[in-house]
């Protein structure tokens, strides 16, 4: 079907860095502190995402330039996005996990390494040692409250000039259309252009109602006890390793073509087929297989939210069947498992997720969970030193999530990053290669 496991034999162990220089980025324009709510999907992603974005040696800008310009951006872009700057911690006045918008600042670093960016191999393989391109919070001495900045950035230089941009934030602030709003913007202050879009900040949009009202189950969730505050809370370490699987646009659109003739839906999309052809398991005969993947609820609800809405707007739809039914049933009868899945998330669907959330911390739950990178275009931010060759997550594989990723070759095809254990490798390149 796609390409074969393209896990590199062997991986960089030490990208050689050196921290140059280490400061914090207050916002250029102070606002009023205030604690900003979160809402109770907000609330069960507390934890940090890692995400290193590669450019090219550049003429236009001097390292000195690059480095004012981007530090610049952040202070400015701040102004609007002033929880950012703020740390987590409970606010009195209800008990809630929330964020205190006291303008502590980010945490902005400089480094080098003594390699070149065709040294680091791959780049579209998240070697776990792409770690080093990213500021650790650890250790870090920050104001009033003394716990660590939201966000980091680390902007790293190569001997051949080509430089990576780190950025580790906490999920309670963004996902990941938000996410690249917020590099947009800085990208947008960093070349001088106006703001490219207005943060919509109100994370009130996605408050429970009062009094809770769930009127759907949610096999989707699973509860954790009460003292967990994070969605990775009850992994337990698991001796897996991603491996690397590419679908060329090729077969994708020949997945597509046959899932036209057989299943329900005329038009299938990518996404769906991708999915689909991901859904392959490990368990017995009689095991009914889960598939959960994140959806971005926007347009899901009445009315819609922003499309500049700054938060996280994303639940778990799921998809469900048998093995039985993956080996024997035709390959569109997932596609339209998937489908009907992603159709169960209306407004009703969604305000009775957060109202579950009200009484219960829970997080998503299946035997394999997807989180799509594909489309979310962090490849295409235009910044004035030039668009990224290639922008990818820092992935642990302890995780257990799939992670589907744009392809370098910008070519629409799909990187399909998956842990797996030592021996189901050979087992899951069967499966993969005879969908």
């Amino acid at each position: 079907m796609g390409s074969l496991d393209q896990t590199p034999t062997s991986l960089l162990q030490d990208l050689k860095v050196t921290a140059i220089n280490k400061t914090a980025i207050s916002p250029k324009e102070k606002k009023e502190r205030r604690w900003m709510f979160l809402s109770n999907i907000d609330k069960v992603l507390n934890f940090d995402v890692e995400t290193v974005t590669f450019f090219q040696t550049t003429t236009r800008l001097s390292r000195e330039e690059v480095i004012s310009k981007l530090s610049s951006a952040i202070e400015s872009v701040l102004g609007m996005y002033d929880f950012q700057a703020g740390r987590l911690g409970v606010n009195p006045a209800d008990c809630r996990l929330a964020i205190d918008c006291n303008a502590s600042g980010v945490k902005f670093c400089v480094a080098e390494s003594d390699l070149t960016l065709e040294e680091l191999g791959n780049l579209e393989y998240p070697n776990p040692a792409f770690r080093q391109l990213v500021a650790e919070k650890n250790g870090y001495e920050v104001a009033e409250l003394g716990d660590a900045p939201l966000t980091t950035f680390q902007v790293t230089w190569f001997k051949c000039g080509g430089f990576a941009l780190g950025i580790c934030n906490n999920h309670v602030t963004f996902d990941g259309l938000s996410f690249r709003t917020f590099l947009c913007n800085i990208a947008a202050m960093a070349a001088d252009r106006p703001l490219a879009f207005l943060p919509c900040n109100d994370r009130h949009l996605l408050a429970a109602r009062s009094p809770p009202q769930v009127t759907f189950e949610h096999a989707e969730l699973m509860p954790l006890p009460p003292d967990s505050t994070s969605l990775f809370d009850m992994l337990a370490p698991d001796l897996r390793r991603y491996h690397l699987f590419h679908l060329a646009p090729d077969t994708i659109s020949d997945l597509k073509s046959r899932c036209q003739k057989e299943t329900k839906k005329k038009n299938p999309t990518s996404f769906n087929v991708v999915l689909s052809s991901d859904a392959l398991c490990e368990q017995g005969k009689d095991h009914i297989y889960t598939v959960a993947f994140a959806m971005d609820i926007r347009r899901r609800l009445n009315p819609p939210l922003p499309n500049e809405y700054a938060g996280n707007a994303i639940l778990t739809a799921y998809a469900s069947a048998s093995l039985v039914e993956l080996e024997t049933a035709p390959f569109g009868l997932l596609v339209d498992r998937v489908h009907e899945g992603a159709e169960k998330m209306t407004d009703a669907y969604v305000r009775s997720v957060v109202d579950w959330g009200e009484t219960n911390i829970g997080v998503p739950h299946g035997d394999v969970l997807i989180s799509s990178w594909w489309k979310l275009g962090f490849d295409d931010v235009e910044y004035p030193w030039g668009k990224p060759i290639y922008s990818c997550p820092v992935a642990d594989p302890k995780r257990d999530i799939v992670l589907l990723l744009p392809s370098i070759k910008f070519d629409k095809g799909v990187n399909c990053l998956i842990p797996l254990k030592d021996d189901c490798v050979e087992k899951f390149k069967q499966l993969f290669t005879n969908t």
